[in-house]
């Protein structure tokens, strides 16, 4: 017999992916963002409106994973270089912009809303923190993630999701619930706090790293995913074990390698776990959503999400303007981050633990963050001929840096070696992707970054930045690149120019009429210089050897052209034109 809690959860796992993934598609080809889509489809199906699933609370503890897995990867986007690259914007103006959002929606809940200050303080907050799952793709596909005006918007965001750690600290040192008080002190929580992150940093240089490198020598995928997902979950349960956030340990799980090798590869490993958790979240909110106490109070939750994005769009707009954005860019950047985030639920659900809030409550300001991440794409639209720039661009741009890079080379042999040194000489920003452990090693006693990962993978390639590159250059070593690859990376990524090294003329051959812009055989310039000097060295002049150079070429692209036309098959190719030209072996 079938175990009946099992059919009950395929079967409410069947119509949550079944509901998530039709409002998703509705949702993303009306322009909404998938986000939203994920909060009406839990919504729709939850106990409120059709009751086709139920127990919204046991899910949650599964899909706050999603949460989890996402502070990880925003840790993992905290190397140092771009840390204190973009410190004045993320400690600087993402500080202000939470401490000052947060106060001036309190006061605004405290004094038309009625609510206590302790109360006002766990609803305004959570406010003040934006949407990263919502914004950071709007910024993708605009194509603006890497100018300085995305950067900016990313600092911002990245710090509302590290202040999630100090929002749930205030939570709870405001609770009224009995069980939070006979708890540890505050003292003895920081003093946890600091030795857990301590003890995982240590972890992560002395154990951790050491672990991916065998990992990555044994070259197996599966491993490596493993592994991650280890790392993650083991430092939120030692968080949790202690009596602290969870989202803080995948946080410094995520710092803790965001500078090693294996950054891109892990990033691109936890991103299908993290996006599909994520996604699950969103549902159970929408299924916790008390639709009936919205019901009650529509003009409550339309007013009130009208003074948020109000608000936060006003107060952005200032600051942006004292950070010396000229006022296009900072009316787009107040538009663009008015909404409430994610986190938000995150944090009323603490509130209401805590006793601050009433569970209604929560659920009227979690409609308020839901209505307010609907408005984001039609204000966008509105206001777009208002924040259009003129022709002239007041904003100086940034340095390149590694985490814009222009281009990606993948394979650091002595091949690509070659081609990244050159490029970076010409102060051309590169990110260099390899498999070679013991090379990746090699190359950091020079003081070249090397990151861990299979550049032949579009997941990776996106990591590492493909989606915004100008070129992506193959330098593997072998005959590892096959058509269909590079028409999957042409496909996913169509700006980036594609540039191939060849391992001979066969595959030279197989590559052609591809999508790649570029294929060099590996050998053939070396080769064309060592005729060139022994020609030299028995005395011929300069045009009798740029003639036979000439005559080479020229014979050679025939040959390949021969070849291409007999479908690859050399010996065809030579029976053509045997009495033509001295073929060589067709290496």
């Amino acid at each position: 017999m079938s175990d009946p809690g099992a059919t009950s959860l395929l079967r409410d796992g069947f119509i949550l992916l079944g509901a998530g993934l039709g409002f998703v598609l509705l949702f993303r080809r009306l322009g909404l963002g998938a986000t939203l889509g994920y909060l009406v489809a839990g919504a729709v199906v939850g106990p409120q409106l059709l009751g086709l699933v139920g127990d919204a609370e046991s899910k949650m503890g599964i899909a706050e994973l999603g949460i989890t897995l996402l502070l990880f990867v925003v840790g993992l986007e905290l190397n140092p270089s771009r840390l204190w690259r973009m410190k004045r914007d993320i400690f600087g103006f993402g500080l202000i912009q939470v401490i000052a959002c947060g106060l001036a929606i309190s006061a605004i809940i405290a004094v038309f809303a009625h609510f206590s200050l302790p109360a006002a303080l766990a609803l305004g907050l959570p406010l003040a923190l934006s949407s990263t799952a919502q914004v950071l793709p709007m910024l993708q596909s605009s194509g603006r993630l890497r100018t300085p005006f995305g950067e900016r918007a990313f600092s911002i965001l990245l710090f509302q999701d590290l202040s999630i750690i100090p929002l749930i600290t205030i939570i709870t040192a405001m609770s009224r619930n009995p069980a939070d008080s006979v708890g540890p002190p505050g003292w003895l929580l920081a003093i946890y706090t600091v030795a857990a992150i301590t003890g995982l940093m240590v972890a992560g240089r002395f154990v951790l790293r050491p672990l991916f490198r065998g990992i990555g020598n044994l070259g197996e995928r599966e491993m490596f995913v493993f592994a991650a997902l280890f790392t993650v979950i083991a430092s939120a349960a030692l968080m949790e074990a202690l009596g602290l956030s969870t989202a803080l340990g995948a946080f410094v799980a995520g710092v803790m390698l965001a500078d090693s090798p294996y950054r891109h590869e892990l990033e691109a490993d936890v991103e299908p776990f993290r996006s599909i958790l994520l996604g699950l979240f969103f549902l159970t909110i929408g299924m916790m959503l008390n639709l009936h106490a919205i019901a009650e109070r529509p003009l409550f939750v339309v007013t009130m999400a009208l003074a948020l994005i109000a608000t936060k769009t006003l107060v952005i707009f200032l600051i942006a303007l004292a950070f010396r954005m000229n006022w296009r860019a900072a009316l787009a950047l107040g538009v663009l981050l008015s909404q409430g985030g994610e986190f938000g639920f995150v944090l009323f659900a603490q509130a209401t633990n805590a006793y601050l809030v009433a569970p209604e409550a929560a659920s009227l300001f979690g409609a308020i963050v839901t209505l307010s991440m609907a408005t984001t794409p039609f204000l966008m639209m509105a206001t777009r001929r208002l924040r259009e720039q003129p022709a002239r661009d007041d904003e100086e741009r940034e340095g390149p840096s590694a985490d814009g890079a222009n281009a990606l080379v993948v394979g650091y042999g002595r091949f690509g070696q070659t081609v990244g040194q050159i490029l970076l000489a010409s102060d051309i920003p590169v990110t260099l992707i390899d498999t070679d452990i013991e090379m990746i090693d090699v190359a950091a006693e020079f003081g070249a970054k090397v990151y861990y990962g299979d550049g032949t993978r579009l997941d990776v390639l996106r990591q590492a930045g493909a989606a915004e590159a100008e070129l992506i250059l193959f330098c593997i070593d072998g005959d590892q690149i096959a058509p269909d690859i590079l028409e999957g990376v042409h496909e996913a990524f169509p700006d980036a120019a594609i540039y191939v090294r060849a391992y001979d003329r066969r595959a030279l051959v197989k590559l052609k009429g591809g999508p790649a812009k570029l294929v060099v055989r590996e050998v053939l310039e070396s080769a064309v210089r060592m005729a060139r000097h022994a020609l030299e060295e028995l005395g011929i002049d300069k045009e009798e050897i740029d003639r036979a150079e000439q005559m080479y070429r020229a014979r050679d692209k025939e040959r390949l052209r021969l070849q291409i036309e007999a479908g690859g098959d050399m010996r065809a190719a030579r029976a053509d034109v045997a009495q033509q030209v001295p073929w060589g072996n067709g290496k």
